[in-house]
């Protein structure tokens, strides 16, 4: 899902020059891996009962993650304080229960109901514009032009879910659960460059994943899903796909990021929030057979329009934390 352009953080000053084509190369990766995801929860999902798979997901990943960062660095990798501890906690349930959570059971059920992998793509591409609505309400004043842009990306929100007959029409409820987990993932971004996060991004992301994965498990079995979920009926289709997801998604992809954070320009790792959408629609197509309508391409492009024009708009703030501001990391949204 951190799924983080807004108000950007410079590169840390103090990072060695890289050169252009491991960055291009790490841009690559971030672009498709993340991309894929909403494809990879599609699949998932075919068989596996949708907030146990987003459950198993990130607490394999948490667990992994957790696991490379304490032979690294020693006992001492994941130390942080209550403080830390509870602020990681906060923006993990916000992240992954509400904005994850969310997203997985719209795309669950049967045809008609599930929302196409790449209709919920670009409709979490709205989280950058939700997530300066929020900061104008705790009282930024972001440039006209990034209004401008909010506002773009809006109307192509209201093309992309206004009713239509036939092939390809956007389920309203389905299209509504999205925009509420898109809601939930901006709070958490959001908040999460206002309150004292662990400083290092991974220990942050162990704690996210772990409050997240705990939360899911919660709410998977007051749904009843775990009462007769049998892993021997899972498909080796949705296996595969809950391993990519914890793989691609929730470590390469996420440690490529990082990465770009410390050695490319802000303005060119933002681009990912435009790429992601562009990418998980063409995946759809060409790899489930979702249907591409007039309508999803009018509205998809809107609003990958809108986005566009809030990156390449937004100021950038004081150096900090070398973590981008309304962008979270995408181990927990993908």
């Amino acid at each position: 899902m951190r799924s983080r352009p807004l108000s950007a953080t410079p590169a840390v000053a103090h990072a060695p020059a890289a050169r252009p084509a491991l960055i291009w190369t790490a841009l690559v990766v971030v672009y498709v891996l993340w991309g894929s995801t909403y494809l990879g929860i599609r699949v998932a999902v075919e068989s596996l009962p949708p907030l146990t798979s987003a459950a198993l997901r990130f607490a394999a990943a948490a667990s992994v993650l957790a696991l490379v960062l304490r032979f690294r660095r020693g006992p001492g990798a994941l130390r942080v304080d209550r403080r830390q501890l509870g602020s990681a906690a906060l923006v993990g349930l916000l992240l992954l229960a509400g904005g994850n959570g969310l997203v997985v059971l719209a795309e669950s059920g049967p045809s008609g109901a599930a929302v196409p992998s790449g209709i919920a793509a670009l409709l979490v591409a709205t989280v950058p514009l939700l997530v300066v609505l929020l900061r104008t309400l705790g009282g930024d004043r972001p440039r006209r032009w990034t209004f401008a842009g909010v506002a773009l990306g809006f109307v192509g929100l209201v093309l992309l879910v206004l009713p239509a007959d036939g092939p390809g029409t956007v389920p309203v409820a389905g299209a509504l659960t999205v925009v509420a987990g898109a809601t939930s993932w901006s709070v958490g971004s959001f908040l999460s460059g206002r309150i004292r996060m662990p400083a290092d991004p991974f220990v942050a992301t162990v704690y996210e994943m772990i409050a997240g994965a705990v939360a899911l498990a919660v709410i998977a079995a007051a749904r009843g899903e775990l009462t007769d979920f049998s892993p021997a009926e899972v498909t080796g289709r949705s296996w595969a796909a809950l391993a990519y997801l914890m793989v691609a998604g929730s470590l390469v992809a996420f440690t490529a990021y990082v990465w770009l954070l410390h050695h490319a320009p802000i303005s060119m790792v933002a681009t990912y929030a435009y790429v992601n959408p562009v990418v998980a629609v063409a995946l759809g197509a060409l790899l489930a057979a979702e249907p591409v309508t007039h309508q999803v391409l009018l509205g998809g492009a809107v609003i990958v329009a809108g986005v566009a024009v809030v990156v390449s708009t937004e100021r950038p703030r004081k150096p900090a934390t070398g973590r981008i501001d309304g962008a979270v990391p995408e181990a927990a949204r993908r």
